[in-house]
């Protein structure tokens, strides 16, 4: 352990960044021949390199000892850049972090299949939504979801994570004892526990607003591939994509309402050529033959995998049978036409629909009736959750009870 010192020494050094620190080291051998250099040696490095060699030439180890004692202390784990548990991953990209500090038990990384969810703070209850059903199949499917665990996005995929039984590494841009923002600390303890929460700061670091767009390196430098869910035109998550690029991982995106900010930037990846989700299924399917052992199928065969629904919606023998019903409610409308002498259908027996329904499907399909409704009139009249008229309105798209009328809008199908 002691040799930790000099590399946590390195890397609190004022002035010396990651890209300089590497430098240095692959100059001197190692950071404790830095440490020990004489000003002679400093001045024949300086014509290969810039550094800041006024704050090296300090050779002090007392914050590096401080800094290793806490880490110790808490029971904190310290990883070099040179030492086996840091990730391969990480290590190749163009500035890896000299140091890693985890709460918790940081996974193999290498020999994970971990993907990334990232996103605005200010998001929508659509995004948080999609957010957490997203993280929840992965998590289920046995994959890793990787976050930074700011409020918003990262939040909502951690916490679906966790609820689907997976772990979570969570990359900060502050020391791992201090939590940001405050009212997630509870979601940081479960963090731990089930994962790690990750920072190339010491403990005792703010969260100083610097540090973010430095940590989202690492959140793309763990991930197989980066997931985006509303990010606005600046954002950090953008910043991590763009990261994510540069390190030749995956960008997936989740198509956004064109009309708001907050999508602006996600919506952008997407007409550059990041790859398009629907589902959590759509990021599984990319990495299912690349890591067989990890990631599970989805024997149970009762989830019910889209954004509006995943990982809580559970089909059975109900949704075959409503599209039995679906004939018969078509037979019914063809025995009433030629009855009547018809030659056009120009209502909708709502009551006929009704019947093949059930629970919160049949709420929404009375609730919409004869209107044409938005989604938001839709579960404010209905009584509904968001996530549950959500989840009723896809399935009720698929079973073909109802058609989309403009962004948003609904209304029953006249075709059921």
């Amino acid at each position: 352990m002691s040799y930790l010192k000099y590399w946590i020494w390195l890397s609190t050094t004022s002035g010396v960044g990651p890209v300089i620190a590497s430098r240095l080291i692959e100059h001197f051998g190692s950071p404790e021949n830095v440490y020990n250099a004489d000003a002679s040696r400093y001045r024949e490095a300086r014509d290969v390199m810039s550094a800041n060699f006024h704050e090296l030439s300090k050779k002090s180890l007392d914050g590096a000892n401080r800094i290793l004692a806490k880490c110790q202390q808490l029971n904190y784990q310290v990883i070099s850049l040179q030492d086996a548990e840091y990730p391969e991953r990480l290590r190749n990209i163009y500035d890896p972090p000299l140091v890693l500090y985890a709460r918790g038990k940081l996974p193999a990384i290498d020999e994970e299949a971990a993907v990334a969810i990232v996103g605005t703070r200010d998001c929508t209850p659509y995004g948080i939504m999609s957010a957490e059903n997203i993280g929840f199949l992965l998590a289920q499917r046995g994959l890793l979801v990787v976050t930074g665990l700011a409020k918003g996005i990262d939040t909502a995929a951690a916490r679906g994570a966790l609820r689907g039984g997976g772990r979570v590494v969570g990359v900060i841009g502050s020391g791992i004892d201090v939590v940001y923002p405050l009212k997630n600390a509870q979601l940081f303890d479960d963090v731990a526990g089930a994962g790690a929460i990750v920072s190339e700061y010491p403990p005792g670091t703010p969260a100083y607003r610097s540090n973010f767009p430095a940590r989202n390196r690492i959140i793309s430098g763990l991930s197989l591939g980066v997931t985006v869910i509303e990010a606005p035109i600046r954002s950090g998550a953008l910043i991590t994509a763009t990261r994510a690029l540069e390190q030749g991982r995956d960008v997936f995106t989740l198509p956004g309402n064109v009309d708001m900010r907050s999508c602006e930037g996600s919506n952008l990846l997407l007409r550059e050529g990041a790859i398009p989700i629907l589902s959590g299924e759509d990021i599984v399917s990319e990495y299912a033959e690349l890591f067989p052992d990890k990631i599970h199928d989805n024997t149970n065969g009762d989830t019910c995998d889209t954004v509006a629904g995943g990982g809580e919606y559970r089909t059975n023998s109900n949704f075959s049978m409503k599209k039995d019903q679906r004939n018969s409610i078509k037979s019914k409308k063809n025995d009433k036409i030629e009855i009547d002498n018809k030659t056009a259908v120009d209502y909708i027996d709502l009551s006929i629909i009704l019947s093949a329904l059930t629970g919160d499907e049949k709420t929404v399909a009375e609730t919409i009736g004869a209107a044409v409704m938005h989604v938001d009139d839709i579960t404010i009249n209905s009584g509904l959750s968001t996530s549950q008229t959500l989840t009723a309105l896809t399935m009720l798209e698929i079973g073909g009870f109802i058609e989309r009328e403009g962004y948003g809008k609904w209304k029953i199908s006249k075709n059921t």
